[in-house]
């Protein structure tokens, strides 16, 4: 009776010396607890400032809805910065008589990611999304839903490379 007594004892302690972290969403914080996201500057000239904005706002929403981090304006343990580097609208699908019916909206990012509590998780990236659309429609015309897709595509992935441990 001892013995087990002992022995139960031994593994109890050994599993106390460990320690196991986690998420539900699978983040690695590496202890962080601010984030801070700077305005992602438009650096082609059919990016507008407004969807540069949108896409800073979307990335700042992910990280608050899919972490435990709060958000600081300037220097936060995790820092993301960057710029909107291409911005293209294409035609895609050709039909029979040589027009195009769909037209694809592409959008890259480059960000660069600072973490300073872990250095080595650090990179510069460029991530890009797109989104077509019938090309009977004006751009102007479906341009706000196109936002919406690619820039909750490019948060939920930019989220991902950084702390979602993908």
């Amino acid at each position: 009776m001892k013995k087990s007594t002992l022995g139960l004892l031994l593994v109890m302690l050994l599993f106390a010396s460990c320690e196991i972290r986690y998420s539900f969403t699978g983040g690695q914080f590496s202890g962080a607890k601010t984030f801070s996201v700077s305005y992602l500057k438009p650096q082609t000239a059919l990016a507008s400032p407004t969807y540069s904005q949108r896409l800073t706002e979307s990335f700042k929403d992910v990280m608050l809805s899919q972490s435990p981090l709060s958000l600081s304006e300037t220097n936060g343990d995790l820092q993301f910065e960057g710029s909107v580097t291409n911005y293209v609208v294409a035609p895609m699908a050709i039909q029979s008589n040589e027009t195009a019916s769909l037209t694809r909206l592409s959008i890259t990012v480059k960000i660069k990611y600072t973490n300073t509590l872990e250095p080595d998780l650090n990179f510069e990236k460029s991530f890009t999304k797109f989104a077509d659309f019938a090309a009977t429609e004006s751009l102007f015309a479906v341009q706000e839903d196109l936002w919406k897709q690619i820039n909750d595509q490019l948060a939920q992935e930019i989220y991902n490379a950084s702390v979602g441990n993908w």
